[in-house]
């Protein structure tokens, strides 16, 4: 297995869970996303982008980083490019880090997206900002090992059928859930977290990290 971290532009910080996670992967940044290279210690082998939103002050190794460069006026954004580059050095594992928050919240969404249909393709997706994280579930069932209290959401992206929750404070016994329900938000880890999902589309989102209360 290739496992590649691509660094986005999003919201990131580093905790000991994200280090494991990323330990010992390939990494390619996409544009403003190597800014957070810095901070985790790690040097991508590619920096992918049109380069319109560079960060001041790059130290000079990362400025030096070898460039994969595009126009503005493209069709793919940053992320989805350094993606691509990534499935194209042989990748069969992603870890998106900085996949949350940031300035947009389109590319925010297109990577909850995106990381969907790149599950349904074969390929193991995780989506982090250190602090939160996201997992594509498939038709199937899964189990997770966070422990217990951990806050988490079924995001889902289409109509979901067959939905079992066990290992919640609040279960679910093969449920039929409406796109933009808000059944599956905000529930908690009680035991051993296991998902089936009959049909449709969806997301964990889960906080294995919680921020202290601002």
């Amino acid at each position: 297995m290739s496992t590649f971290t691509i660094l986005l532009g999003g919201d990131l910080i580093r905790t000991p869970l994200l280090d494991r996670q990323i330990e010992g992967t390939r990494v390619i940044a996409a544009d403003a996303g190597i800014g957070h290279a810095r901070m985790l210690g790690v040097m991508p082998e590619l920096w992918v982008g049109d380069f319109d939103s560079v960060p001041a002050d790059l130290p000079d190794d990362l400025a030096a980083v070898p460039r994969q460069v595009f126009p503005p006026e493209k069709d793919q954004t940053d992320g989805e490019l350094a993606i691509s580059a990534a499935l194209e050095r042989g990748a069969t594992s992603l870890v998106l880090a900085g996949a949350f928050g940031g300035k947009r919240a389109d590319h925010a969404f297109l990577h909850l997206a995106l990381a969907v249909r790149l599950a349904e393709g074969g390929m193991d997706v995780l989506l982090t900002s250190g602090a939160q994280e996201g997992i594509p579930l498939l038709p199937g069932k899964a189990g997770f090992g966070y422990a217990d209290g951990t806050l988490f959401s079924v995001l889902g992206f289409s109509d979901l059928a067959g939905l079992s929750v066990t290992g919640a404070k609040w279960p679910l016994d093969h449920v039929e859930v409406a796109f933009g329900s808000s059944l599956t938000i905000s529930n908690e880890v009680k035991g051993r977290l296991e998902i089936a999902l009959g049909s449709g589309r969806a997301l964990l989102l889960a906080h294995p990290y919680p921020l202290p209360e601002s």
